[in-house]
């Protein structure tokens, strides 16, 4: 372990069942199951998991914004909408990149980005 450094990801949900399966089939993800309340995801560049909660987060909410990365941005934004997520932002430019956000079923914003 790094001293000091972010180490675990705890993400809310208002449906592990529907965030996993989206993050799974988009993605690859996949999840360790702890009870009915809390999955963790398995190889994803970050441990962590999902916890039932009655709440979304969104960057209107004023909420952190978890970025995820693509070789294929363009794929990952059709794969997105394919599994029942929405774009909340379409693909625009940055220094350094693209990107794009999304909502996945259960609520939250993510966004993802590439070269």
């Amino acid at each position: 372990m790094n001293h000091h450094t972010i180490n675990y990801l705890e993400i809310p949900t208002a449906d592990i069942g529907r965030s996993k399966a989206f993050f799974n089939t988009v993605f690859g993800w996949r999840f360790e199951d702890y009870g009915p309340q809390y999955s963790c995801f398995i190889d994803v560049g970050m441990t962590g998991g999902f916890y039932q909660a009655e709440v979304s987060f969104t960057l209107e909410k004023g909420c952190p914004l978890i970025v995820l990365y693509s070789h294929a941005l363009e794929e990952t934004l059709a794969a997105v909408i394919a599994a029942g997520g929405s774009i909340s932002t379409e693909i625009f430019s940055f220094p350094g990149g693209r990107r794009f956000h999304f909502i996945e079923p259960a609520g939250n914003e993510y966004a993802v980005w590439s070269e």
